[in-house]
């Protein structure tokens, strides 16, 4: 009759028993049929002996007792309940052994996890605070289920990544269709929205402080009579900000130092490690007379030049030996400030009374600058026009040959032939840049602007030593109205930055560049097609394959005879 009445039930329907069969019950069953050939014992003895199975079964079974009806589910979830810690799993398809909702759950909160970037901070330290992980047997370091969060980030990105996940010639702009480690709609600690491109304002100051001190102290400006002041004042000011953004970035440094990392594995953003050391030279080349003598210690040259060659050694190097880093694949207009580091060095060096190592210095950057110029010039790497907010930058064309034209005049002492060249060329970018003001309009403010004001204060000093070469009217009124071009952008983005950065609190937005995942989220469609084709050529028989030849042969025939007998 039972079996009947299961037999009548929807096959869809499945009950599962999952109690512990005990072996108690076994062995009693053994001891019973090896009793049968015993003798018939007392009543009393076999009530003893059942007593005595019932308490052995009760000891081995286990203390928790289970429905007969429940899900696979919970059953697991239960079974497994001595190895993990108990939760409530909802009867839901997608929760089945951890696969679903908590999974999803932990891969939320990693993402909004901004200790990854934190110093010595690895995935498995990361692994470490989410048990339930852990516990669910899913191993990150190979599911990349997350979209590219279960990656390590103390490992260097590659440089092709960079390419691939941002556009702009900058790399700073992450593509719509590229995940980041970081959320977008969160505002991010301030240490990780500091860029190394802080140092441009830096920059900007530092060359006001050699601007105004070439005004008070040249022969061709002696009628402004400025007076050493205005150099003090604005050196200590460029002094006090460069001492800022010097302790703010190494802050970064201590505390999240993948982000720095990323930061100099950018095949952009390196370039902008050059910018703390030249501002540093900048501030020994412009330092008041009243505080420091003409002529420096060779000491401090060797300190500040110390880590640019070092970066020229690095970055050189890869334009060299080529792969993901060649020039051609990462030129862009920040790339001049690799450049102009080996100039700046060169007029410190003749400052300290070192000609000779000028030289050196002075002939790597211009050969250099040569082919960083013909590539920028002939094409960008990237095939895209700059966006609005990074136009500023193509000021950087005029920094380099500026600042060669200085160099060669203060190490051979006058303004020759040599140096005049590399002024005329700087001053024809300079007015082909100016010629286009519907370029630079139209867009809002960022730390990019700065990038005005060191190229323009450079190319006034140059005019302000080519006027002192070939005094005339047009040369003097040529050095006033660019200095006093340069002073006056200064003013105003020093303004605008205070207001930006304490004001509106809208200086420096989220640096999303920095957090870009190792490996895109998915894969492509295209290639998946190519080896799916493949193998199903592959697994063709090679029976069906002759056969096909065989039929493409035989029509070819025909057609050619049918041909013939049109002919004749």
């Amino acid at each position: 009759m039972e079996m009947r009445e299961t037999s009548r039930r929807s096959p869809a329907t499945h009950f599962v028993d999952i109690h512990e069969v005990p072996e108690v019950e076994e062995e009693g069953e053994e001891e019973e049929e090896h009793d049968e050939n015993k003798p018939t014992r007392t009543p009393e003895k076999q009530e003893k002996r059942f007593n005595k199975a019932i308490k052995a079964q009760e000891t081995k079974r286990p203390k928790r007792c289970f429905s007969r009806q429940v899900s696979l589910e919970t059953g697991f979830s239960v079974l497994n309940g001595d190895k993990r810690e108990r939760r409530a799993l909802p009867r839901s398809g997608k929760s089945f052994g951890g696969f679903g909702s908590a999974y999803a759950t932990g891969a939320e909160a990693r993402k909004g996890d901004f200790s990854i970037f934190k110093t010595k901070s690895t995935l498995v330290k990361q692994n470490s605070k989410l048990p339930l992980r852990k516990e669910s047997g899913i191993d990150l370091q190979h599911n990349d289920v997350s979209g590219g969060l279960d990656e390590s980030v103390n490992e260097s990105v590659p440089a092709g990544r960079y390419f691939a996940a941002l556009r702009g010639p900058e790399l700073d702009q992450v593509k719509e269709s590229e995940d980041i480690l970081l959320p977008k709609d969160e505002k991010w600690p301030f240490l990780l929205r500091f860029p190394i491109g802080c140092f441009g304002i830096c920059l900007g100051l530092s060359s006001q402080s050699i601007l105004w001190r070439a005004l008070a102290t040249s022969p061709a400006m002696k009628f402004l009579h400025i007076t050493p002041l205005i150099n003090l004042a604005i050196w200590l000011l460029a002094l006090t900000v460069l001492v800022a953004v010097f302790i703010t970035y190494a802050l970064k440094c201590a505390f999240y130092f993948e982000a720095v990392k990323r930061e100099y594995f950018h095949p952009v953003r390196v370039n902008f490690f050059f910018a703390p050391w030249v501002v540093c030279m900048f501030l020994a080349i412009g330092v008041p007379s009243s505080i420091a003598p003409d002529k420096l210690h060779p000491a401090v040259w060797c300190t500040f030049m110390a880590p640019i060659v070092f970066l020229d050694l690095k970055v050189y190097g890869q334009w060299l030996s080529g792969g993901k880093r060649r020039l051609c694949k990462v030129a862009n207009p920040s790339s001049h400030l690799s450049v102009v580091g080996n100039f700046v060095g060169a007029i410190l060096a003749a400052k300290v009374g070192w000609a000779e190592a000028g030289k050196f210095l002075w002939a790597i950057g211009f050969a250099h600058y040569l082919v960083v110029f013909v590539t920028l010039y002939q094409r960008l790497p990237t095939s895209e026009a700059l966006p609005k907010e990074l136009h500023p930058v193509y000021s950087m064309f005029i920094a380099t040959p500026a600042a060669a034209s200085i160099a060669w005049g203060a190490i051979y002492g006058e303004f020759d032939g040599l140096s005049r060249t590399c002024f005329f060329i700087a001053l024809f970018l300079y007015c082909s840049l100016i010629v286009r003001i519907n370029f630079f309009r139209g867009f809002r403010f960022s730390v990019a602007w700065w990038s005005y004001t060191f190229p323009m204060t450079t190319a006034s000093i140059a005019t302000i030593k080519y006027a002192e070469q070939v005094p005339s009217v047009i040369s003097k009124g040529l050095a006033l109205t660019l200095s006093f071009m340069s002073s006056t952008i200064v003013s105003i983005l020093l303004v605008s930055t205070l207001l930006h950065a304490f004001v509106w609190k809208t200086l420096f937005p989220n640096d999303l560049a920095i957090a870009i995942t190792k490996r895109r989220q998915g894969k492509e469609k295209k290639s998946l097609k190519k080896v799916y084709d493949i193998r199903r050529w592959t697994k063709q028989s090679p029976l069906s394959f002759v056969s096909n030849i065989g039929k493409h042969n035989s029509a070819e025939h025909n057609t050619t005879d049918k041909d013939n007998e049109v002919d004749k």
